[in-house]
């Protein structure tokens, strides 16, 4: 007799690794620092909390729902009304949403990303969602037919990030999950390794190329202590880097571009 064997069960991961950044023109400037951030199955996180990780209460590490999408207390909710508006009916498997938590409360999130999946774990659509030093958010939607794992997907830029580039131009993205079937668990396929690169060019060619990519593991007591005490002000840190390559860019002479009006739509198709 065959006996049919449940799915495994999606867990909250967080990952270890870098923030990547490359500007290539009027100067060049290079950094890649060290990072952390959370990796979560929202769907899984409704029916199934974790005790380990706080979610919107305090902690030394936390996940808040309003820090995402239109602030409300189910950012779950946010996201599957804006795939309802834009016709994405199939994303009914997964959402797992790649973000920076809280650190003592306090947290800032260049860019979050949700990847929507269908129930054959196939990509549906991916949110990303974009903050400034100026407190606004905007969102970009990727979704149809050529959305995949390792596919290169475009989208204008129309949202304010940095003085130093205009409001003009292109983003390309490129995002990569590793699974692997680590031994003794099972059949257990889990995400090891996840990769998120954006790179923006303008009418001269290419501009910036980024990324944050890092080795996933399962949100633990252990691993979350680790990561508090291994970069305790990482909020701090991600504010005071942000600053301190922006005085670089200012010494090198780059272009500064004041803050445009933000687009009128929240999100842009």
């Amino acid at each position: 007799m065959n006996v049919a064997t449940a799915a495994p069960l999606p867990t909250p991961l967080i990952g270890f690794g870098q923030v990547r950044h490359t500007r290539l023109r009027p100067a060049v400037n290079r950094f890649s620092y060290p990072t952390y951030f959370l990796m979560l199955p929202m769907r899984r996180l409704r029916t199934a909390p974790l005790e380990e990780l706080s979610r919107n209460r305090f902690a030394l590490i936390s996940f808040h729902d309003r820090d995402h999408g239109d602030g409300r207390a189910d950012s779950l909710a946010w996201l599957d009304e804006v795939l309802a508006h834009s016709g994405i009916t199939d994303a009914r498997g997964e959402v797992w949403l790649h973000c920076y938590p809280r650190v003592l409360g306090h947290t800032f999130k260049p860019v979050s990303f949700w990847y929507c999946h269908r129930a054959d774990d196939t990509l549906a659509a991916v949110v990303v969602e974009v903050n400034n030093t100026f407190g606004e958010r905007h969102c970009y939607l990727l979704h149809g037919p050529h959305l995949a794992y390792g596919k290169e997907q475009q989208a204008a830029k129309v949202f304010h990030v940095s003085p130093f580039c205009a409001v003009s131009g292109r983003y390309r993205f490129r995002f990569m999950h590793v699974m692997a079937h680590p031994a003794g668990m099972s059949g257990r396929t889990v995400m090891t390794r996840t990769v998120a690169r954006i790179d923006h060019d303008d009418d001269g060619g290419a501009l910036l190329q980024t990324s944050v990519c890092g080795m996933l593991e399962d949100v633990a007591v252990g691993s979350l202590r680790r990561a508090f005490f291994g970069m305790p002000l990482m909020t701090l840190g991600v504010i005071g880097r942000i600053h301190w390559q922006a005085l670089r860019l200012w010494c090198k002479r780059v272009p500064f571009w004041r803050k445009p009006t933000p687009p009128a739509a929240f999100i842009t198709r």
